[in-house]
């Protein structure tokens, strides 16, 4: 007598329903994963926006897939540009010149954050055409004077930061210009070279610029500058605002009168004779150095 083999099923779990969800690894299975290249360019931007550096994300990024070389091509990755460390390693304005325009035109000049070194007048002429998009600009050690600030400056009105410390072709003549022209400004930046004490004569013209075209300042730098008190008082006058003023190296200030008091009041003060070792703004930082006692 044959014997026939049947195959039960399992018991169904009646408390069970039928529409219940299926299974964890179902779900995924079923899950349609993009790959990188289709991510949305934005969010791509602001990956390698964290990771990869300016220099880096021009040579390299672009040579990984047609997606990515897009995306690198596009205005997405240059909303913040900062190329001051290969600016210093090559030290060539017309180099960096080259670097700065390419990258403008990249960001269809709608750039927020620009870092650059030793740049030129080409590059400034370009910069000068990023209007409102543009909020911080540091740009040291430039080799632009007055005469091409006054040619090419266009309005910056949400310009916040400006550093245009060591630019020494740059006299309060630029100055006005900036200030005329950049009328949102928070920060400035106008650290000079260190001199000795009485080596220069005293010279308020470009603290009383400061005074009268950005009076809106809070933060200013002011290192080793040629103002005197009367330059001072002007700033402490106009600039009501002011929350941090760094005067390291600035001999000829000699805080008489009620002008010691003034600085007193401010919430970060760095006077003429506390000099940083090495850094001049962040006095957390760096190592003190206070010549008031000295003989």
């Amino acid at each position: 007598m044959s014997k026939k083999m049947v195959l039960l099923s399992p018991p169904t779990n009646k408390t069970t329903s039928s529409s219940s969800p299926p299974p964890a690894a179902a779900v995924v299975a079923e899950q349609q994963w993009r790959s990188w290249e289709q991510l949305n360019p934005e969010i791509l931007s602001l990956i390698f926006g964290k990771v990869t550096p300016t220099e880096e994300m021009m040579r390299r990024v672009p040579l990984v897939c047609k997606g990515w070389n897009e995306v690198v091509g596009g205005p997405y990755c240059w909303s913040e540009v900062d190329v001051q460390s290969w600016c210093r390693r090559r030290n060539d304005s017309h180099a960096v010149d080259r670097v700065v325009r390419g990258l403008l035109r990249r960001s269809k000049f709608m750039v927020q954050r620009l870092c650059v070194y030793r740049m030129g007048e080409s590059g400034f002429f370009f910069v000068s055409h990023c209007g409102s998009f543009l909020k911080v600009l540091q740009m040291p050690m430039t080799d632009i004077t007055d005469q091409m600030v006054l040619k090419h400056i266009k309005p910056l009105p949400n310009l916040t930061l400006l550093d245009i410390s060591h630019c020494l072709k740059i006299t309060s003549t630029g100055l006005e210009a900036f200030g005329n022209n950049c009328t949102s400004l928070l920060h400035l930046k106008r650290n000079m070279p260190p001199l000795d004490a009485g080596l220069l004569p005293a010279d308020d013209s470009e603290a009383t610029t400061i005074a009268h075209t950005m009076p809106r300042l809070q933060q200013i730098e002011l290192c080793f500058g040629r103002f005197g008190d009367s330059g001072l008082s002007e700033i402490l006058t106009k600039c009501k605002a002011i929350t941090h003023l760094d005067i390291q190296g600035s001999w000829n200030v000699e805080l008489n009168g009620d002008l010691a008091e003034m600085c007193e009041r401010i919430l970060w003060f760095q006077n003429p004779w506390t000099v940083c070792d090495g850094r001049f703004s962040d006095g957390s930082e760096c190592s003190e150095v206070d010549f008031t006692d000295s003989e």
